[in-house]
């Protein structure tokens, strides 16, 4: 069978065999769970204060201990120092070390992410032995170099230049780079420059302990931030300095593109990242919420309190539902270009390249929803919850970053749908036929049947089929209309992005209840609760994206289509939905 293509999910009916969700983690993965949750709940939880309080020593002692433990290497092949698993393995570490303190989270994620990759992916054999095994075993640290003060989304406009040296051995680089993460522990570098009046970037790799001049890479004062305190954030300044000519990577001019990729696995990591943080902030929030007492009873037993702890635990839901889904499917496309073939670097790239998509919409869905997670924490604590004596206030600020740092959550919503209208474009994605299809089934006269909804899911199945054909008829049409001038509409690209986000979070959870679990579980209330929600969502963006562009006959018609497709036949009782989830965890007392 042939892996799924990405973006696919939007014209095909996916079957729930076909998804992969965290209940399937074999006894490995299971095991090294268990095993990270364990040492964060040992060592990180108890010395949560000390992040809190600009202990860098510290976040560089605890990574070292991360690399003792082999969780610094779980992406690096094993031919070099690492475990070589695969790319759920890799999200589940990541997931269960990030939950406590965003310091940790963004240190690791610099590291095994944008700090290593681009080593594992773009190096030469000689670059991967030489870098590698440091890198795995927290021998040495990570920081990659790519924004500057007026590079930030536009990487290719970075001013930082590579020149050659007159003997041809060593380039020479000067320019700045800002807000680097691990910049202050970091040995090894990957930063991005143009080589003369080169159109693009290119990449390089050095280890600042190796530097003929020590003085010539030099860093700022430790930025001071809202949030992630005791992650080390520093400019850093090349002044002259020297980087020999075999310490290019990948290919001169192909800089842009090694961001890009590193980006894209960033983005679906960022996503594991934030798993943890929801489930502890959901789990606090049940937990004092039943300790707290007012009118001498627990405010547990206060429907305002009680939905809030639905939703919390519902968002948690789809939020392992979407990220672990793509997670599998980027690891199946890995070893379908393996077994075609292809050297697992390649495969690894491509594989990642094809979710793109994917990597984008779960950047965004689950990073703002954290944040809300964390929002909707102080508010269950009350005045206690904006006090740094408990948990929620440090959980908020160090959600705050998520929604900017691997390109911002606007720039990953313009780029979902553009990505989406490339891939159409280049014909690696039909979604003209269906877009066609769907403006034919417009003009005919619906069917007045109704329909037999009596399997499980079938309905919220057809509901979703159908919020599918919402996105085609709005992206379609506006595509008519715009063509290519179509990347100027931001607001009605960010109505699409909405749309298409909803829908892929919505599926997920759906399919994951449907393979796990039972009529009637938490788990289908909360899979049907959320796609209430975004059925919602996606009917005010696609009212307003409709309205932005469409007038007279066409209106009216999309608008009518609009209604035909988010209509439910049976209407979900959404307070019962509500209260059967908060019951549920109020009794267990955590997610």
């Amino acid at each position: 069978m042939a892996t799924l293509k990405g973006g696919e999910f939007l014209v095909k009916e996916i079957p729930a065999n076909e998804i992969f969700s965290i209940e399937e983690l074999n006894e490995e993965q299971k095991m090294l769970r268990d095993s990270a949750k364990e040492f964060i709940d040992r060592e990180v939880v108890p010395q949560k204060e000390r992040f809190e309080k600009k202990d860098y020593a510290f976040t560089e002692e605890t990574m070292r201990k991360l690399g003792e433990m082999g969780m610094l290497g779980i992406a690096v092949p094993e031919e070099y120092g690492g475990l070589g698993m695969g790319f759920v393995t890799t999200m589940l570490a990541c997931d269960y070390i990030s939950g406590v303190t965003g310091s940790l989270a963004t240190a690791y994620g610099a590291h095994t992410g944008i700090g290593t990759l681009p080593i594992v992916l773009y190096g030469t054999e000689e670059q991967k032995k030489k870098y590698l095994p440091d890198l795995a075993t927290g021998t040495k640290f990570g920081a990659y170099c790519l924004t500057e003060p007026d590079a930030g989304s536009d990487a290719n406009s970075g001013k930082t230049r590579a020149k050659l040296s007159e003997d041809g051995k060593h380039y020479i680089i000067n320019g700045q780079k800002m807000w680097i993460s691990n910049a202050g522990f970091a040995d090894t570098f990957t930063l991005f420059a143009k080589i003369d009046d080169d159109k693009n970037i290119t990449g390089f790799v050095i280890n600042r302990s190796e530097l003929e001049n020590p003085g010539s890479l030099t860093f700022g004062e430790e930025e001071h931030k809202l949030g992630i305190r005791a992650s080390s954030t520093r400019q850093v300044f090349f002044n002259d300095m020297k980087i020999p000519v075999e310490n290019l990577l990948g290919e001169r001019n192909n800089g842009f593109k090694i961001a890009l990729n590193a980006l894209n696995v960033g983005r679906i990591k960022l996503a594991a990242a934030c798993l943890d943080a929801q489930r502890r902030i959901t789990n606090h929030s049940i937990q004092y919420s039943n300790e707290r007492k007012q009118f001498g009873v627990s405010i547990s037993t206060f429907g305002a309190i009680r939905k809030k702890l639905a939703e919390m635990a519902t968002g948690v839901f789809v939020s392992e539902s979407g990220s672990y889904r793509a997670a599998k499917n980027i690891e199946d496309k890995v070893n379908e270009l393996v077994a075609g073939g292809l050297d697992h670097q390649a495969a690894e790239l491509k594989g990642v390249e094809e979710f793109a998509v994917e990597c984008s919409i779960l950047k965004v869905f689950v990073s703002d929803l954290a944040q809300h997670t964390a929002d909707e924490g102080i508010q269950v604590y009350g005045g206690m919850g904006f006090s740094e004596e408990t948990p929620m206030e440090a959980a908020w600020r160090d959600s705050r970053i998520s929604r900017i740092y691997e390109g911002t959550n606007e720039i990953n919503r313009l780029l979902s749908v553009g990505m989406l209208i490339k891939r159409a474009m280049k014909g690696e994605l039909d979604l003209l036929s269906p877009a066609m299809a769907i403006s034919k089934e417009l003009m005919g006269i619906p069917s007045f049947d109704v329909p037999d909804y009596s399997a499980f899911m079938s309905e919220e199945k057809a509901i979703i089929a159908n919020l599918k054909k919402v996105f085609l008829m709005v992206s379609g049409a506006a595509l008519q209309k715009y063509m290519t001038d179509i990347e100027k509409q931001q607001h009605l690209l960010l109505n699409a992005s909405e749309i298409l986000n909803q829908i892929y979070m919505a599926e997920s959870a759906i399919l994951r209840a449907e393979k796990h679990f039972s009529p009637g579980s938490v788990e289908a209330a909360m899979a049907q609760l959320n796609l209430y929600k975004a059925v919602e969502k996606i009917t005010v963006a696609a009212k307003e994206g409709i309205i932005s562009f469409a007038e007279g006959d066409e209106q009216r018609m999309m608008l009518s289509g609009l209604r035909r497709f988010t209509k439910y036949t049976n209407h979900p009782n959404v307070v019962a939905l509500t209260e059967k989830i908060a019951a549920h965890y109020i009794e267990k007392g955590a997610y």
